[in-house]
């Protein structure tokens, strides 16, 4: 995304919410105003540092001109959380993308289950705060590894409706029995869950054994084992120009093409947060994103070019 397709935030308050977690409340600068957004999007920070990291959207999409988003001071972090957290101030100006949906809500669903763990609340409070709202049947859990990690538990509870929170450390240290949980749900329900990696896979489990079908997920960061698979060259044809890349081992194919000067959109370069997503017209990519479901990936349609590469021979891209 280029500079000039960029939001100005202007960040209104910075709160403590819970150990380690903040949040940041933005409105567009004088004259400006802010795009509309839907339960499950989020948006990109474009930090003075260079970096870019992706934030979910958890005030009501209701709100007019107002952005909210909870951010975790990861003890893992490359700059991008701990630059938040360390330098942002209220009254500057920061540059956001527009938002984006990877995790859309679906409004008609005649029952949803929500499970959230630690930061993954914020998508997940948005989501439920919009289904209240709509008079929908919904019921959401809640897990952190104790309240004092739990942020905006009093938030939820002014809303009301059927919640139940897990903390850990009030239960012997044993995380919350997804398979128990979802097993009493509907067949027919649709299920978010939004966390960390080792609770995606449980639920993902769960689900599959509960037998529900209407399954949706959003990561934090991509599997570690996938991220961690041996990288090899591939060869890429770009459809409308014309050009073939050798990409090599150590490149991406995103770091290839804009280092061809080749203009694509890209956001986060790592796999999370779908700006880069782009159509395949032939060949078979490997895919290491954290964005698509199962089912988009084996449809060899379109692909993350920051992280994923390709399986077998050239791959056609419709660039």
């Amino acid at each position: 995304m280029s500079s000039k397709d960029l939001l100005q935030a202007q960040v209104r308050t910075l709160r403590y919410e819970a150990e380690g977690i903040i949040s940041i409340e933005m409105m567009p600068i004088p004259g400006a105003h802010f795009p509309r957004f839907d339960a499950g999007s989020h948006i990109d920070f474009h930090l003075p540092n260079g970096l870019i990291r992706n934030y979910s959207l958890l005030n009501s999409p209701d709100d007019n001109d107002r952005y909210v988003v909870g951010v975790l001071a990861d003890r893992q972090s490359r700059g991008g959380s701990r630059y938040v957290h360390e330098q942002f101030r209220c009254g500057m100006v920061v540059p956001i993308s527009a938002p984006r949906n990877n995790f859309t809500l679906d409004e008609s669903a005649s029952q949803t289950v929500l499970v959230a763990g630690g930061i993954g609340i914020t998508p997940i409070l948005c989501m439920y705060r919009r289904l209240r709202a709509l008079g929908r049947d919904v019921r959401l859990a809640y897990c952190a590894r104790t309240r004092s990690h739990a942020a905006f538990s009093d938030e939820l509870r002014a809303i009301g409706g059927d919640i139940h929170f897990h903390f850990d450390d009030e239960n012997g240290g044993s995380p919350f029995n997804l398979l128990n949980y979802l097993s009493k749900q509907p067949g027919d329900a649709h299920v978010y869950c939004c966390g960390p990696s080792v609770m995606i896979s449980a639920f993902e489990k769960a689900c599959e054994a509960a037998n529900l079908k209407n399954v949706h997920i959003e990561r934090f960061s991509i599997d570690p084992v996938v991220q961690s698979a041996p990288k090899a060259g591939c060869t890429v044809q770009l459809a409308k120009s014309g050009k073939t890349f050798e990409v090599q081992a150590d490149k991406t194919i995103l770091d290839a093409l804009l280092e061809a000067g080749i203009d694509v959109e890209f956001g986060c370069k790592e796999g999370i947060c779908g700006a880069c997503e782009t159509n395949v017209l032939s060949g078979y990519p490997d895919h290491r994103d954290g964005v698509l479901s199962q089912a988009e990936k084996d449809s060899n349609k379109v692909m993350m070019i920051c992280v994923s590469r390709v399986k077998s021979g050239p791959i056609v891209l419709d660039l």
